[in-house]
């Protein structure tokens, strides 16, 4: 395994509270900290962004967690066992997290897909498993993009459910959206943005293209359908920046934002690679299952299968209590970069998606663009989440199980595919 880089962090902690149901206070003047802000305080019950830069310390009620910026003396206040008030679990510093697409630049990914593809033909197995050689013949792969869906969404096989994911609100947390973008007129999108001086407008791309996946829509006015709930209700959170980064502060406030609008799946295909599970995800995962919602993220782009490198499950995806994706190609095989499990309690790969060479949205006037990554196959499984949360109105944990349950088994060890290929209820 490659060495694994010291996490980036913003100098602000991460405060993890008591009983998320606890209406205790705490006593942030004991600590010297004097300028603090309650999600419950703002009507969407999202907070601002640049409320969540100003304020000393940020609570996000649902969750029962704080950003806050203090000094060691202020964080050791609060962290005394004589302190009165809501107690303190944990504290950890903020980190940096990024979108998970293939880390490759696209020109180079799809010149590597394309070698990559090659190989495998080339050395394709034959009927009776043996490792011949083929010999001019270049098999098909099991999927392919045709003019009517493209390979993922025959994969999940989408195409064939007679669910939409009408009434299902999916909170996709990335980059924001091309508000403006021709496929998703007349649907209802509520945006917010947590990144402060960005709009919730997808400067980027990766988050238009999740959403597209998850969201996208049935017939496309141009080329093939690329949405798995068609008919969801679409909640875009822009945790990430433009640049593609944002912080844990962002992040969960996008989370708390979506658990307080009742969204029974959040996909977000971001993360760090940090090999330890977080533990203010740790408590956000399960506090939002409680409420009903189940947070779906990308295992990570960090292997290279192709010279041996497995990698390992980052975070927020390595925390127990949310649901980790990994990736596939389009012949249902591990996607070279996709991430395996850690030996680690919450460090698996859970479920599996479609993620390599996945064609969705993207700003205008590009309208359309195929790249790959762990982010890719997140909201293939967010989507199907919807639909089966539409299907069964199962919620939270029973959500999770459903999926899992649900899902085709494949040939390959469960440290990487873990319970299988999501599938659409039939």
């Amino acid at each position: 395994m490659a060495a694994v880089r010291p996490p980036e962090t913003t100098g602000r902690q991460i405060v993890v509270l008591a009983d998320a149901d606890d209406d205790a206070g705490v006593e942030w003047g004991r600590a010297g900290i004097g300028e603090v802000a309650d999600s419950r305080d703002f009507a969407s019950g999202g907070v601002p962004p640049e409320t969540l830069h100003d304020a000393q310390a940020t609570v996000f009620a649902q969750l029962g967690i704080a950003v806050v910026s203090a000094d060691p003396g202020q964080m050791a206040v609060l962290q005394s066992a004589e302190a009165p008030g809501r107690r303190v679990l944990s504290v950890s510093p903020e980190l940096v997290h990024h979108v998970l697409q293939d880390v490759l630049d696209y020109a180079r990914a799809y010149r590597d897909g394309v070698d990559d593809l090659a190989e495998r033909v080339l050395h394709a197995h034959d009927g009776n498993g043996n490792g011949h050689a083929a010999t001019g013949v270049r098999a098909a792969p099991l999927f392919a993009d045709t003019a009517q869906a493209t390979w993922g969404i025959q994969a999940v096989r989408a195409d064939s459910s007679s669910c939409s994911g009408r009434g299902i609100g999916v909170a996709v947390l990335d980059t924001g959206f091309d508000l403006e973008h021709p496929d998703f007129a007349g649907r209802t999108v509520s945006a917010m943005s947590f990144v402060p001086g960005e709009r919730a407008q997808d400067g980027h791309g990766h988050g238009t293209h999740c959403i597209g996946t998850s969201c996208g829509p049935r017939s496309p006015s141009t080329g093939p359908r690329y949405g798995v709930a068609y008919e969801a209700d679409i909640f875009v959170g822009k945790v990430l920046s433009d640049a593609g980064s944002g912080t844990d502060g962002g992040i969960l406030a996008g989370i708390d934002w979506a658990v307080s609008n009742g969204c029974p799946v959040i996909s977000m295909s971001l993360g760090a690679d940090v090999m330890e599970a977080h533990p203010p995800y740790s408590a956000a995962g399960a506090r939002a299952l409680e409420r009903a919602s189940l947070i779906i993220a990308a295992a990570g782009n960090n292997a290279d299968r192709r010279n041996g490198r497995m990698g390992f499950v980052g975070a927020p995806a390595n925390s127990p209590e949310i649901m980790a994706v990994g990736a596939l190609d389009q012949n249902l095989e591990m996607a070279y970069f996709s991430a395996r499990s850690l030996a680690a309690r919450g460090g698996q790969v859970d479920i599996a998606g479609p993620g390599y060479q996945v064609l969705s949205s993207w700003p205008m006037p590009t309208r359309y663009r195929s790249i790959s990554g762990t982010s890719m196959a997140t909201p293939h499984v967010a989507g199907i989440a919807a639909l089966w949360a539409e299907a069964t109105g199962r919620r939270g944990l029973e959500l999770w199980a459903t999926l899992c349950q649900e899902s085709e088994r494949l040939m390959m060890p469960s440290v990487d595919v873990g319970s299988g290929l999501c599938i659409a209820p039939q």
